[in-house]
């Protein structure tokens, strides 16, 4: 565990993948929502 602790503060670009992971997942929910809202605007 303390080898990958010294690893991440050696280098932290390797967040970097990580973050844009996050991101692209969040962004597919919130398309994936909004093309649920369009298809079935009686839905609520």
């Amino acid at each position: 565990a303390s080898q990958n602790i010294r690893s991440i503060s050696e280098h932290p670009w390797l967040f970097i993948p990580a973050f844009f992971v996050i991101i692209a997942v969040l962004a597919f929910s919130f398309v994936g929502d909004g093309l649920r809202d369009a298809a079935d605007p009686y839905s609520r």
